[in-house]
């Protein structure tokens, strides 16, 4: 390969996500006056919309589970109740449909219908919100 083509693509950023710019600082103080990295970063995480990753956005497809803009605010809405109540896995049931969902990253992990609960044992979560 070029030696001018290869430096210049060295140069260039390397991008693993879209971070959103918040529209004001996320500045709290302490007793102290300090403000704490982790505040800062819980912080920011609070104010992300929730997200579907790759395998829960094909789990939604395939199993025809529809959401509105609707259906996504009361989704947020289970997902502050979750991190309120101190939950980092956490099992939102919604119309007859389920979604587990990261607290921490504000990620839906999975989604199931009403047709793939009947039967099954769902595991590996700190609780439950039925909206």
């Amino acid at each position: 390969m070029d030696d001018l083509l290869m430096r210049s693509r060295m140069s260039l950023p390397i991008t693993t996500g879209i971070s959103p710019v918040p529209s004001q600082p996320l500045r709290q103080k302490t007793q102290s006056g300090a403000v704490s990295f982790q505040q800062v970063l819980e912080e920011s995480g609070k104010k992300q919309g929730l997200s579907f990753s790759k395998h829960a956005a094909g789990r939604v497809a395939q199993r025809e589970i529809e959401l509105s803009q609707t259906g996504l605010d009361r989704l947020n809405e289970g997902l502050q109740i979750a991190r309120d109540k101190g939950m980092e896995d956490a099992l939102i049931l919604m119309d007859g449909s389920a979604f587990i969902i990261s607290t921490k990253n504000a990620r839906v992990i999975t989604a199931l219908n009403s047709r793939e609960l009947q039967g099954k044992a769902i595991t590996n979560i700190d609780g439950t919100v039925i909206i």
